[in-house]
């Protein structure tokens, strides 16, 4: 049985004109934020060759149980009354630059 995991996330960015500031971002901001509040012990990130609207990111951990974690984790700070202010943040982010919202793209 393996001993890491990985958690693949898949953004898509339908405007060609916002990829290069989803980019800087997600490279210079969310990328080593994501990894920190995931506890991840490493992440990557990419284009699609396939699609270029489609990015990819890559998180690595120790083991299948710590991703697991974290998705349970992630899971429950949304949908319950546990602190969900780090994960929330992310998620905001995320979605508000990759649609174009104020302060965002």
């Amino acid at each position: 049985m393996p001993k890491d995991a990985c958690l693949m996330v898949r953004a898509v960015v339908a405007d060609p004109s916002d990829r290069a500031a989803f980019d800087h971002w997600y490279a210079t901001e969310h990328l080593p934020q994501a990894v920190a509040a995931f506890g991840a012990q490493s992440a990557w990130r990419g284009w699609s060759e396939v699609d270029p609207a489609i990015h990819y990111a890559v998180y690595w951990f120790p083991s299948l149980d710590a991703a697991r974690a974290l998705t349970h984790e992630t899971a429950r700070a949304i949908d319950a009354a546990d602190d969900p202010r780090r994960v929330r943040r992310l998620v905001a982010r995320l979605t508000d630059r990759s649609q174009g919202a104020a302060g965002g793209l």
